[in-house]
């Protein structure tokens, strides 16, 4: 809705016939082309279009469209009034002007007989306001996340070390390689010291497998051993 609760068509169309009266020199009513005996222009939304969507980072972007509306002209007091429409928006570039209304189906829709007019794009939109935050229930306490080195080797089903294989610590852009005796190093890990317990996930990618292994971050050598593939 806009800020006087008018929906965004109704918002338009009020926008368009204003400026049709401008441009026309005189009141342009909103209604279906009829026959017979009617006089002057008419206007009627015709169809709602699709628009190009935009993508934020902040707040959701409205959702964007366009009212496409037909403006035609019923008998001869009508076409000076077309004529300056024309005239005033291909001089100021706006409203978008389509000249595509001749189409004999749409004139059948409406059962009139076909006449000169003019198709209108307007732009519109409805806002999409953001979903209210959570209330703050409880205070609001900073923690600071220790920064541990995890030390240790990679190895096969038979002990033998596992060179070139990469480590990475998920969900992180830390990673690296094990050395020719298996040994890797990951510096600078972020931990939790409120939750000791708790294992630090890694990924082993190499020798055409890619394994998961959870380790405890306490422990000063770790082991991991890579089991051959089934076969």
């Amino acid at each position: 809705m806009t800020g006087d609760g008018r929906g965004p068509i109704e918002a338009a169309t009020a926008e368009l016939t204003a400026w049709l009266a401008a441009a026309a020199g005189g009141d342009v009513p909103v209604g279906p082309p009829v026959d017979p005996g009617s006089t002057g222009l008419t206007l009627w939304p015709l169809e709602l279009r699709p628009a190009r969507q935009t993508r934020g980072t902040g707040a959701r972007e409205p959702y964007r469209f366009t009212v496409r509306y037909l403006l035609c002209a019923a008998g001869p007091a009508g076409l000076p009034r077309l004529d300056r429409v024309l005239a005033t928006a291909a001089a100021e570039g706006e409203p978008e002007v389509v000249l595509e209304a001749g189409d004999p189906g749409l004139w059948r829709a409406f059962g009139v007989a076909p006449r000169p007019a003019l198709l209108i794009d307007v732009p519109a939109q409805v806002a999409r306001p953001a979903p209210a935050a959570p209330p703050v229930l409880r205070p609001l306490r900073l923690r600071q996340l220790a920064m541990l080195t995890l030390d240790g080797r990679v190895v096969g089903p038979e002990e033998q070390p596992l060179a070139a294989m990469r480590v990475e610590l998920v969900g992180t852009p830390y990673a690296t390689h094990t050395d020719p005796a298996g040994r890797f190093r990951l510096t600078g890990v972020p931990h939790d010291p409120e939750q000791p317990g708790r294992p630090v996930r890694l990924r082993l990618v190499g020798r055409g497998r890619t394994l998961t292994a959870d380790v405890d971050p306490a422990d000063a050598d770790i082991v991991i051993v890579c089991e051959a593939p089934a076969r």
